[in-house]
């Protein structure tokens, strides 16, 4: 493994013009990191579970040219509202209702990554006049493979009930294609979030996804992925820890304005991992170029 180049994210923030705070949507308390103005197109960017906005800090200045970007912490998560009950897909759903409606937007632009793709290929399915073009980055919500959910459950409680160095690592890592790639900052961001006192219970709320039954009835089957209308590109890596690329093609298949985009060498977060990657493609597709 070779040394990496000293990261942060303020290094990945030091040239963007942005902010961070929260906006009460609804019952809501939400998070967000923010760049771009009000005069252009809405962003979403929707991470995945027990993840948080910083899964897209190194995104944001390259879309913020383009779109008003919002990447939020959902509820349950980073810092944003805990609700005390499991939390299922509806539950995210009425979260994104209630930002665009305090952002003041009818319709947004999504990209979501995971846990995030799964509530945005719903979304969209349910409310195509809310929706413009989505990105479906590495998406969860179509697979339920047991011993990926036991996996994820186990590492993500383990990080929950002793948010030790060595276990939001072990966590962080499971992200990664290179586990080089999981910084001491990057460390220390999530670190901070699981050592809140709420944590450990907010935690067994948003991992509610990785119980069968909850699953189940959750998840997408093909004619619910059949019925989206929008544009999606569906990313996916040659390394994601969540299933094989067969199913990101798969999915772009069921999908009638589907396509699909592989990205090398990244695992369940190539927005960071393999950035400029990322954001070229990602932003060809938004901005309509039919070359992705």
């Amino acid at each position: 493994m070779t040394e990496r180049e000293f990261t942060s994210v303020w290094s990945d923030l030091a040239q963007v013009e942005f902010s961070q705070g929260f906006i009460q949507a609804g019952p809501y308390r939400t998070r967000y990191l923010k760049a771009g103005s009000q005069d252009k197109p809405l962003l979403l960017m929707l991470h995945g579970v027990t993840g948080h906005a910083e899964a897209y800090v190194r995104n944001l200045k390259a879309h913020a040219e383009h779109f008003n970007v919002y990447a939020i912490d959902f509820i349950g998560h980073g810092y944003s509202a805990k609700p005390d009950h499991p939390l299922e897909i509806p539950h995210y759903i009425d979260q994104v209702h209630h930002v665009m409606d305090t952002l003041g937007y009818d319709k947004a632009y999504f990209s979501g990554e995971s846990l995030g793709g799964w509530v945005t290929a719903r979304f969209a399915q349910l409310y195509p006049d809310k929706v413009e073009r989505i990105a479906l980055n590495t998406m969860g919500g179509t697979m339920a493979n047991p011993q990926v959910m036991e996996r994820l459950y186990t590492l993500s409680m383990q990080a929950a009930e002793d948010p030790s160095w060595e276990r939001v690592k072990a966590r962080l890592e499971w992200l990664m294609a290179d586990p080089s790639m999981v910084t001491a900052d990057l460390i220390k961001t999530r670190q901070m979030i699981f050592q809140q006192p709420d944590w450990p219970r907010a935690c067994r709320m948003n991992m509610a996804l990785q119980d069968l039954e909850t699953r189940k009835r959750n998840m997408l089957s093909d004619d619910d992925l059949r019925a989206i209308k929008a544009e999606a590109l569906v990313i996916w890596t040659t390394k994601d820890p969540s299933g094989p690329v067969d199913e990101g093609r798969r999915i772009a298949e069921l999908i009638p304005n589907g396509r699909l985009q592989v990205i090398e060498n990244a695992g369940h977060w190539p927005q960071y991992e393999q950035t400029a990657v990322f954001n070229r493609v990602h932003l060809d597709f938004l901005l309509g170029n039919e070359a992705v």
